[in-house]
């Protein structure tokens, strides 16, 4: 067991490099745990195939510095909110005993990015249960709960509960999405069918939306998260 501070569960590989980048690498530069545990990887994905998705993902971590970076290979596209995947999910978080996970955004126009959300947030409630029962290299697994789950915010505008100053990681964020070359623009894949993130524009939506978060509490860049949970301060003087 590698206990984290945080753990990121995204659906697809490029998803936590695009909606919390920035905050993954604040983090792991103030010394926190940070890893990623894709659900899938991707394989339905129009451009490139899951073999070079997982490189990405791969050259990508090493960008980030993650301290862990694994998939739990559910079936892209087909997964659902069962028990079957809840347990797998469940294994994860109990494998690592985060104190926050970060997954998807609640809705979106992709129907995995909410499903997943959806997901996650049962499996990290069921994680917590010691009638349930996983198991790890054969060894009975602990029970976990996180203190905080929270969501990236992705295509859809959603308007966050909280945003996270990454101005001084931006460049490393978008090295980090660039990574996924098959996915996002890139002259060397002009023979593959066009998407929607594969438009340079889509680049340019990314960065319009940290620069309007991070106007709202005086940053060049930001990322926007939600929370189902309510949370507090001690002191009012801690707030942006």
């Amino acid at each position: 067991m590698m206990k984290l501070d945080i753990l990121v569960l995204p659906v697809h590989p490029d998803d936590a490099e695009l909606g919390c980048a920035g905050t993954i690498l604040k983090h792991l530069a103030d010394g926190k745990k940070v890893g990623i545990a894709d659900l899938t990887r991707g394989e339905l994905g129009t451009r490139g195939s899951a073999e070079i998705r997982d490189s990405e993902a791969a050259a990508s971590a090493k960008i980030l510095g993650l301290t862990v970076r694994e998939n739990l290979g559910l079936p892209d596209g087909f997964f659902q909110n069962t028990r079957e995947y809840q347990l797998k999910v469940i294994e994860a978080i109990r494998k690592y005993q985060p104190e926050i996970i970060i997954t998807n955004a609640y809705h979106d126009r992709h129907p995995d990015h909410g499903r997943a959300s959806e997901l996650v947030e049962a499996s990290a409630f069921l994680a917590g249960l010691r009638k349930i029962e996983t198991y790890s290299d054969g060894q009975l697994q602990q029970e976990w709960r996180p203190k905080h789950v929270f969501h990236f915010i992705q295509d859809r505008y959603i308007q966050p509960d909280f945003v996270v100053d990454i101005t001084a990681w931006w460049d490393k964020k978008i090295e980090s999405v660039m990574a996924f070359g098959s996915q996002f623009y890139n002259p060397a894949w002009e023979e593959e069918p066009e998407t929607y993130i594969s438009s340079p524009d889509f680049i340019q939506i990314i960065e319009a939306r940290a620069r309007e978060y991070g106007k709202s509490i005086g940053a060049k860049y930001a990322e926007g998260f939600t929370s189902k949970k309510i949370f507090g301060v001690d002191s009012l003087f801690d707030l942006k």
